[in-house]
């Protein structure tokens, strides 16, 4: 009998196993997945983790001596770095292009490590370049983005975490630092802010000054956009549809005192011009030792007018305040230059012109003009009549075979026309006929209003090349400042080596930002930006206000300009105190005189030869204390002079920051020496006081 072979217990039949195995996936098929899935993760954590670590979240894609740029990965942006501690310096944070995508560490166009290229596909270009150093300690590289398709906006923000930014535009309620003020997107022109707050303020310039000691110098053929976002980046842009690089300058020097040094001296600059003091023997800024009286009295007519100069002069004689200017407007100018002459070209007889010059004896008068002319008055009519229209005034571009048509535009709630400054015929016109008005009604000063703002833009209108951005604001300073050291301008955009005066913007007759709070920060910007020879607003502001008539509040603002190069006054002191401010507007008036002309006098020849600012922030003597970048309620003269005025309704103390470590000060009210590099804390201002410290 055959025995049946024995089965091996360490093989499973073939048919078992594909049975059991079957019987097995079936419960536990969801787990095996899970488990797979699960491990296919873990490995591509593991690799991206360990691509992580390899490479480094910023890479170098250019380095100099003293600092280098490098692209960060995880928000795509530009950081400048000074070397070789590796301080950060800037950060801009790049729109319009793939932030994700790194530049590579190869890029398109290296020379010598000097250039630095990189192409966003179908995007924007970008390219980096070392720049040769003109001053030792300062590192420039230039930035250019070039777009390659027209809907391509490009867009640079600078970011304002721990970095404080100065320069740029004004703006309503100005702030210093920078980094609290806010703007939505618009051009970079300089406007009105009386007539449009929102606008950007009368004076600004394409250079940003940040506490590292970097600078921001933008080109000044780039058409600009600029956006303010407050204690969050500030941005620079271009207009959409047009196919325009965006170039800016980035330099880095060792502190922001330094920095600014550096542009302030740069061989590049024009020659600083002073006024003419020819004809004015000792007295270099006539302004600066003789206040200003705005006129605003009666101007139904010429004979109310000249009654109310006379009254006026009276009353300041018998106040004992018979020095100074008599300031009149744009509209009393009008009216006195119409009875003056018969078509204001013609120059009066001896006996008329010495009649008007002695509306204001002893004092001096200043006159009121601008370039717009309403279409309804006698000049814009007559230029009609003879044919001048379309070359006097600003037009739009003619259609073929056809005539130009004046650009009409909003002055003083009329409409005007406004001077063609591109014209050398109407600029010869104008500047005879502001000659003979101020011959005819015996002024030493003429005060241009409407300087700012681009007329073109304003209507969405494409501006001839040679007016784009702020040309006709440049253009118009240029000419006015051939009528002499005697010339007051309403705005400044690269025009601060001109020898001409900046009147301030108007002020609110109240105790906040767009009030007394921004006079200063207004000062240290004009001077900043290179305009040190600017008329503050009237003692209390012209802008009526929560404040107005205010005793206090004229007080602590008389207290603030008696420092200023100018002293302008809009109410009498007499209309709104009592005799106790009168005598200290006195005494403010002859301390300026005796005290801060002199400084103002010294510290314009540093201006002009090495470009420094005559009033200083607290950080020009304390560059690397964090404590002195925030500081808007003090200023310095020169070096050697801190004052520290009270801007708090109220207030009869206040922190006061002492700059310069290793300085000493002197308190001029109370002959107590303290160390620079300190915070006084709750140091005791009465009323009568302003707090002033001698270095």
């Amino acid at each position: 009998r055959t025995m049946p072979l024995s089965r091996h217990t360490g093989q499973i039949p073939e048919s078992t196993w594909t049975l059991g195995f079957r019987e097995m996936t079936e419960p536990w098929k969801g787990a095996v997945g899970c488990l797979g899935v699960a491990v296919f993760f873990a490995m591509t954590i593991g690799i991206i983790s360990w691509q992580a670590l390899e490479q480094s979240p910023e890479e170098w894609v250019l380095r100099g001596r003293a600092a280098g740029m490098l692209w960060e990965r995880r928000r795509g942006a530009l950081v400048l770095r000074a070397l070789p501690a590796g301080r950060r310096l800037a950060a801009i944070t790049v729109g319009s292009v793939p932030a994700a995508e790194p530049p590579p560490p190869r890029d398109h166009c290296w020379h010598d490590g000097s250039q630095f290229c990189y192409s966003w596909e179908e995007d924007a270009e970008l390219q980096l370049s070392l720049e040769t150093p003109t001053t030792p300690g300062t590192e420039c590289y230039s930035v250019r983005w070039t777009p390659l398709r027209p809907d391509v906006t490009l867009k640079d923000c600078f970011s304002m975490a721990n970095i404080s930014w100065y320069g740029g535009p004004s703006v309503r309620a100005q702030r210093w630092p920078l980094n609290g003020a806010a703007s939505a997107t618009r051009p970079f022109v300089s406007g009105d802010l009386g007539a449009n707050p929102d606008s950007f303020g009368p004076v600004l310039d394409r250079y940003f000054l940040g506490s590292t000691g970097v600078t921001v110098t933008v080109a000044p053929d780039v058409p600009l956009l600029l956006s303010l976002e407050s204690h969050h980046h500030f941005c620079l842009e271009t207009p959409a549809g047009r196919v325009e690089p965006l170039r800016y300058l980035l330099c880095a020097s060792a502190n922001v005192a330094a920095a600014q040094q550096h542009m302030g001296n740069s061989p590049a600059g024009p020659a600083r011009a002073l006024p003419d003091t020819a004809l004015l023997g000792p007295w270099l800024f006539p302004p600066c030792r003789s206040p200003m009286w705005w006129y605003h009295g009666p101007e139904g007519s010429a004979a109310k007018i000249r009654r109310g100069l006379r009254s006026l002069a009276r009353r300041l004689k018998r106040h004992r305040l018979q020095e100074g200017v008599v300031a009149l407007g744009e509209r009393g100018t009008a009216i006195l230059a119409a009875t003056a002459t018969t078509t204001a070209d013609h120059v009066p007889s001896e006996h008329g012109k010495r009649q008007d010059m002695e509306l204001v004896e002893p004092l001096q008068l200043s006159i009121t003009l601008s370039p717009y002319a309403s279409i309804t008055s006698p000049l814009f009519l007559q230029s009609l009549q003879r044919g001048e229209a379309a070359g006097y005034w600003l037009s739009h571009r003619p259609r073929p075979r056809g005539s130009p048509i004046p650009l009409l535009t909003t002055w003083k709630g009329q409409l005007c026309a406004r001077l063609n400054v591109t014209s050398e015929a109407a600029l010869t016109w104008y500047l005879a006929r502001a000659r003979r008005l101020r011959q005819a009604l015996g002024a030493t000063y003429v005060v241009f209003e409407g300087v700012e703002g681009n007329s073109f833009l304003e209507q969405d209108v494409q501006p001839p090349m040679e007016l784009a951005g702020d040309g006709y604001a440049r253009a118009l300073a240029t000419a006015l400042a051939t009528l002499g050291n005697g010339t007051i301008i309403s705005a400044g955009a690269g025009s601060s080596h001109l020898p001409l005066f900046i009147r301030m913007s108007p002020l609110r007759s109240d105790w906040s930002q767009e009030g007394l709070k921004g006079l200063i920060p207004s000062v240290l910007h004009y001077s900043l930006l290179g305009y040190n020879f600017f008329i503050p607003d009237a003692v209390g502001g012209s802008l009526a206000g929560d404040s107005t008539g205010d005793p206090e509040l004229f007080v602590r603002w008389l207290q603030i300009v008696t420092f200023l190069p100018v002293m302008a006054f809009g109410s009498p002191p007499w209309l709104c105190c009592d005799s106790w401010v009168l005598n200290l507007t006195r005494q403010c008036i002859q301390r300026h005189r005796d005290f801060v002309v002199p400084l103002i006098l010294k510290y314009s020849e540093e201006w002009q030869s090495l470009g420094h600012p005559i009033f200083r922030p607290a950080w020009w003597l304390s560059p690397t204390d964090p404590n002195a970048f925030t500081v808007e309620d003090e200023f310095l003269i020169g070096d050697e002079v801190l004052v520290a005025p009270i801007t708090e309704k109220g207030q009869t103390w206040r922190d006061i920051f002492l700059p310069g470590e290793g300085h000493l000060w002197l308190d001029t009210s109370s002959a107590r020496v303290f160390d620079g590099g300190t915070i006084l804390r709750n140091y005791s201002v009465s009323l009568a006081e302003v707090p002033v410290f001698v270095k």
